[in-house]
C-alpha cells in the first residue's frame, strides 16, 4: 500500500504543479488514498521530495532524488556539466551537449525516472528524448532548465 501511494505521488507531481500538503492529499483521496497530514509529511520526506519555484512564481513540489542514494547527485553534475542547449519538435526533444557528453547526459535523464520520458538515444553530441505527449514535452524542458540553472 505505502509503495502503491509513493508511486502515485511521484506521477501527482509530476502531472500537477502541487504547492501544498493538503493539494497533495486532495489529488490523493481522488485517486481512492486515504491519507493523513502525517502520512503526507512521511512520504515527502522519504521521497527527498522538494519544492522548487515555478515560472509563475509559485512553489511545487518536485523528485528531484532518485531512490539509490548518491547516484542521483552524479546524475545531475552530469546533465549540468554536459547540456548547452535543447529543442522540441512535437513530443521530441532534442537535447545538445558538449561533444563526447550526449551519452552520459542520457544517462542522467534517464535516471530521472520521469514518467513522461520514453526513452533516449544519444549520440556524440546530441539527445533525442521520445516524450509522450508536446505538453509532456514542454514540462520536461522546464524540469531540465530547473537543475541547469540550480
Amino acid at each position: 500500500m505505502k509503495n502503491a501511494r509513493q508511486e502515485k505521488i511521484v506521477e501527482l507531481i509530476t502531472k500537477y504543479e502541487i504547492e501544498t500538503q493538503e493539494e497533495l492529499a486532495s489529488y490523493l483521496q481522488q485517486e481512492g488514498y486515504r491519507v493523513t497530514q502525517a502520512t503526507i509529511s512521511r512520504d515527502i520526506r522519504e521521497l527527498k521530495l522538494m519544492k522548487l519555484t515555478a515560472a509563475d512564481g509559485k512553489q511545487k513540489y518536485t523528485l528531484m532524488q532518485s531512490q539509490t542514494p548518491g547516484i542521483n547527485d552524479k546524475y545531475l553534475r552530469v546533465l549540468k556539466d554536459g547540456f548547452v542547449s535543447m529543442d522540441m519538435a512535437q513530443n521530441i526533444l532534442v537535447v545538445k551537449t558538449v561533444s563526447g557528453m550526449a551519452m552520459a547526459v542520457a544517462a542522467a535523464l534517464d535516471a530521472m525516472h520521469w514518467n513522461e520520458v520514453a526513452g533516449c538515444i544519444a549520440g556524440d553530441d546530441t539527445i533525442m528524448c521520445a516524450i509522450r505527449s508536446a505538453e509532456d514535452t514542454v514540462r520536461v524542458m522546464d524540469k531540465i532548465q530547473k537543475i541547469v540553472r540550480a
